[in-house]
């Protein structure tokens, strides 16, 4: 739990991924599936062991969180796990100055923040950060996020063993990919604001990714720094400048961080509310 903001957190019974899942992330996920050549890369994931790769790697370069090694985070960690009703995952900090977390792993699932990203966030939107991370994991999204991350080894590895189909595959794979990606973040953003239970951080934890610098982060607005989205979401009225919209995002993992904080606002006035109310799922 935070140190910064001392308050009852609490927990949900019964909790679904589907209770919290942006409708967005629901389409687009029946949309991979569809896409040929899913099966073959999964199945080469596992033949080629890159899941258990990824995790020795990690545990030689990064320093895990626990009770007696970066308590704090441990703890947000284990209110993380016990409000939204999962098993605790590994947690671990990698030395990168890029502000980034990231979680892998289908069968014994880990979550990366890095040092970059500790340091510019208080307690209170790191714990939104690993609540966000343990949403990948609550809603299952963890085994399509190793191969997003990682698509270009891939699909390298596949047309290696198919002959050149995996180069036929892969660019409308990619696309799918990346496309699922961006809206299962959505939904992990709700299960993060879920976790810290206050809008503030989660809110502040996107201005601080989009703005970047640390020396101006006192003089940032939430006002001015949400209105921005009316100028992008305004910017619709030629069909060229939405078919510049399609280009800036068809190949990014991550939305924009405007675009989450504004769809993170709609959710706590609407669904939010309906799981955080009285009859609602919450209980103490």
């Amino acid at each position: 739990m935070s140190e910064t903001k001392k308050k009852k957190l609490r927990t949900f019974a019964d909790l679904d991924a589907a209770d919290f899942q942006h409708p967005w992330d629901a389409t687009a996920t029946d949309a991979l599936k569809s896409v040929p050549g899913l099966d073959l890369v999964i199945s080469k994931i596992m033949e080629y062991g890159l899941e258990r790769i990824f995790y020795l790697n990690n545990t030689a370069s990064n320093v895990r969180v626990t009770p007696l090694q970066f308590s704090r985070l441990h703890r947000s960690l284990g209110w993380g796990c016990k409000i939204l009703g999962i098993e605790e995952p590994e947690l671990y900090i990698a030395v990168d100055p890029v502000p980034n977390a990231y979680t892998y792993g289908h069968t014994r699932p880990f979550i990366v923040l890095t040092s970059g990203l500790v340091d510019m966030l208080d307690d209170e939107e790191r714990f939104f950060v690993i609540g966000h991370e343990l949403g990948h994991i609550k809603a299952g999204h963890v085994l399509y996020t190793v191969i997003a991350r990682n698509i270009a080894e891939i699909i390298a590895l596949i047309g290696q063993a198919t002959l050149g189909i995996g180069a036929i595959i892969g660019q409308s794979l990619v696309v799918a990919l990346l496309d699922w990606y961006r809206t299962a973040e959505l939904t992990a953003d709700r299960a993060g604001l879920l976790c810290v239970q206050d809008l503030d951080p989660c809110i502040r934890t996107f201005m601080k990714l989009a703005g970047g610098a640390s020396k101006l982060y006192a003089e940032m607005d939430r006002t001015e720094f949400l209105k921005q989205i009316r100028a992008y979401d305004n910017a619709d009225y030629s069909t060229l400048n939405k078919a510049y919209k399609i280009l800036l995002t068809a190949y990014r993992t991550h939305p924009f961080p405007i675009l989450r904080a504004k769809e993170l606002d709609e959710w706590h006035s609407s669904g939010y509310r309906k799981l955080a109310g009285p009859l609602g799922l919450l209980a103490s």
